[in-house]
């Protein structure tokens, strides 16, 4: 259910309680006391739906708040994860209701002039009311999130989460993979473009697709990798070969786009936003490296769970064996490159920023020992050697840039 409902959700469930309930009680002439008079009621009533309107002013105002620190201070692209945080619209739909509920008990108190407060109405109201306090509350913990340690461990978790998946896919891709020599593809029978407004791949329907192309004995090459936009008329992917004509709606289906990059199925996003966070640190505006070096110990963490498996190689096979999809994946060049490159540039002027990266590089050298992944290291680690060597630095701050150090500053490996 999208997080805009919520609110709308508490809203009419509110107003269906507060039309039904108190006409309930009227109607059983339950004899329950409160002990408090009609107008005491009414006044209490009206404080709660009165005192509502300006708590829920103050929630929007928090949102708003939390919005522009996010984007401002951390990446506009993380600013969606509080402006669809479930919790500030559990909260503001709460407030709606405990609103709705007041003036509803309110209207049925000293009804008549009859001087009788609905109890059990009464009673909902200020529960509701203690609800709405607990539910702020907790939105003002929420706002712990904002703090840098907080915002880089969530990104952190999330990527661990999506290369987790992501190696488990590439595991069991590898017990069907095709031979290392599969048969030549047929001609391009079919071409899906993208029709209609720019949109990023979301995420791809890989079982749909294997499917399709099973059925129609054919080969389907995604063209569009995930996080990539799509214009209209760019080509989504071909199919070739194949038997039968696959269904274009089905096709479409397969490939989700939406207006904003997600994490789903795909491990760079938290590494862009990683290094979103890191190079808007080391601006002159903000100036702020050691946020850098906290941003380089979770992308660190991320490259070594990827320098240790085998990365998807883009080919998906039926059960029989046969190859079905083949569609673009990263390879250990370009996460080198997504990770480090725009730091390197932007950090080519602070000490503690060359020192972190250089810890990181080697640790990632010694982590991979001998392999290819460990040369492609290796020159990059000469490529950050070069930097030093040609930045402002004098002699002895070129030293310093050029040690180890897993703190930036403060201890010398």
């Amino acid at each position: 259910m999208p997080v805009w409902l919520i609110p709308m959700v508490y809203t009419a469930v509110s107003l269906v309680c507060a039309l039904v309930l108190p006409r309930v009680e009227h109607a059983l002439a339950l004899p329950i006391d409160l002990g408090i008079s009609a107008a005491a009621a009414l006044a209490v009533l009206s404080s709660i739906a009165s005192g509502m309107m300006a708590l829920t002013g103050i929630v929007f105002s928090i949102a708003f708040v939390m919005l522009q620190f996010s984007a401002v201070t951390y990446s506009p692209r993380f600013a969606n994860r509080f402006a669809r945080d479930p919790i500030l619209f559990h909260a503001l739909g709460i407030f709606f209701a405990t609103f709705t509920y007041a003036l509803a008990a309110a209207a049925w108190s000293d009804r008549g002039g009859s001087g009788q407060v609905p109890a059990i109405s009464a009673l909902t109201a200020v529960a509701l009311l203690f609800l709405s306090l607990m539910a702020f509350g907790l939105l003002m913990r929420r706002l712990g999130d904002l703090q840098i340690t907080s915002t880089l461990s969530y990104i952190g978790d999330q990527g661990r989460a999506i290369i987790a998946q992501s190696l488990t896919s590439a595991a069991a891709g590898r017990g069907v993979s095709p031979a290392t020599a599969p048969p030549p593809p047929g001609p391009v029978t079919q071409t899906l473009r993208h029709a209609g407004p720019p949109g990023y791949v979301q995420r791809y329907d890989m079982p749909a697709l294997i499917g399709l192309a099973r059925a129609a004995g054919a080969r389907i090459k995604v063209e569009c990798a995930v996080g990539d936009m799509m214009m209209d008329g760019s080509v989504m992917l071909r199919v070739l070969g194949g038997t039968a004509p696959v269904p274009e709606a089905a096709l479409r289906q397969a490939v989700r786009l939406g207006a904003d990059r997600t994490f789903e199925q795909d491990p760079k996003y938290p590494i862009r936003l990683l290094v979103d966070i890191a190079i808007k640190a080391l601006s002159p505006a903000i100036n702020d490296p050691t946020t850098a070096v906290q941003a380089l110990d979770q992308i660190e963490d991320l490259l070594r769970r990827l320098a240790r498996h085998d990365l998807e190689d883009g080919r998906l096979a039926d059960s029989a064996g046969v190859l079905r999809v083949v569609f673009p994946t990263p390879g250990w060049d370009d996460y080198l490159a997504l990770a480090f490159d725009e730091i390197r540039v932007f950090g080519a002027t602070s000490v503690q920023v060359m020192r972190r990266l250089r810890s990181a590089l080697r640790g990632l050298a010694e982590l991979l020992g001998d392999s290819e992944r460990a040369a492609v290291v290796q020159r990059y680690l000469e490529h950050v050697d070069a930097v030093i060597e040609h930045s402002a630095f004098d002699e002895r701050d070129r030293a310093a840039a050029r040690q180890e150090d897993p703190q930036g500053l403060g201890l010398t490996r």
